[in-house]
């Protein structure tokens, strides 16, 4: 892959800002960044240019969260017209101890899928992602299972038990966090990625040939602001548990890392949830083969749920 522009979401900090800092260290040409304040993004950029003496980054405002701030995204970047090789979608959130609901009605760490999807989808319709474009979007490992504290909702019995069996209205259900959702602050985020893998499954069959995606979890790395809202027993108790165990964390750098050596990935592991061994949290990371993971009717169920709730497909992409 041409090592030309890359667009990194949720970059005025943590993994984000490390991943741009990184790409800026291997050569991209240009690094667009993008963060929920104009003011502060612009800081970023200019900040990180002079860490790393190259001038190549452009900020760009993005309020996932808000459809209008997307969309005002999207209308500049086609502005630009200049086809991005690497698309990071970065940004995320663990959620707080109180459920809560954006202006649109979706859990908030659910909010960033629906976002990035609508960002997603409008590139590939105005043909901004190169050919052979490579997107990676943030993962984590409570998407595999068997991580203490989290769990993820058994979306085959979820739908049984309330829907008939539709899976597309138990995923909606959750990316909503409707009141027949129990909310658990863990479980939530735990969904939210396990969307997420499936999403990057369903998106890789409508990707145009040459185009790869992949779910990627960058691992412990606890020195950022994604658990900002985190509750008291993930802040207070399992993380500084965690710092102690040698191996259960790593710098937001180290991290990052991940990312970048997904972008070199191949097409032939395109629609794949990248995360550490099982049992772990750091390290080198591989292709996960939990068997809920690769269930199409899952997978599929979370993209046409995500279409519904974004308002946009990839019908018409790259036309």
């Amino acid at each position: 892959m041409e090592h030309s522009i890359a667009l990194v979401t949720g970059a005025t900090s943590g993994l984000g800002q490390a991943a741009a800092r990184a790409l800026a260290k291997e050569g991209w040409r240009e690094i667009i960044i993008t963060g929920r304040s104009l003011a502060k993004i612009q800081e970023t950029a200019a900040r990180l240019a002079a860490e790393t003496q190259r001038p190549v980054f452009t900020p760009l405002e993005l309020e996932l969260d808000t459809p209008s701030s997307v969309q005002s995204a999207l209308a500049e970047l086609i502005k630009q017209g200049r086809p991005i090789d690497f698309l990071l979608l970065n940004a995320g959130m663990v959620p707080g101890k109180t459920r809560v609901l954006t202006a649109a009605g979706i859990e908030a760490s659910q909010a960033p899928l629906i976002g990035h999807h609508q960002l997603t989808v409008g590139l590939l319709r105005a043909n901004l992602l190169s050919p052979n474009a490579r997107i990676v979007i943030a993962g984590a490992e409570p998407a595999r299972g068997g991580v203490p504290m989290f769990s993820y909702t058994d979306v085959p019995a979820f739908a049984a038990k309330s829907y008939n069996g539709d899976r597309k209205a138990a995923i909606t259900a959750l990316l909503h966090s409707w009141p027949n959702v129990k909310y658990v602050p863990n479980n939530a985020y735990a969904d939210a990625k396990l969307i997420i893998a499936w999403w990057v499954a369903a998106l890789a069959r409508r990707l145009p040939s040459g185009m790869a995606v992949y779910a990627v979890s960058p691992g412990a790395a606890t020195d950022t602001k994604v658990v900002r809202n985190a509750g008291p027993a993930l802040k207070y108790l399992f993380i500084p548990i965690a710092n102690l165990i040698p191996g259960m964390n790593q710098t937001p750098e180290t991290a990052a890392r991940r990312y970048l050596q997904a972008s070199q990935f191949g097409t032939d592991v395109s629609g794949q949830f990248f995360a550490s061994a099982q049992g772990k949290f750091s390290g080198p990371i591989e292709a996960q083969r939990q068997p809920h993971l690769h269930d199409r009717a899952s997978q599929e169920a979370a993209w046409q749920a995500v279409v519904a709730v974004s308002g946009v497909d990839v019908s018409s992409a790259a036309t």
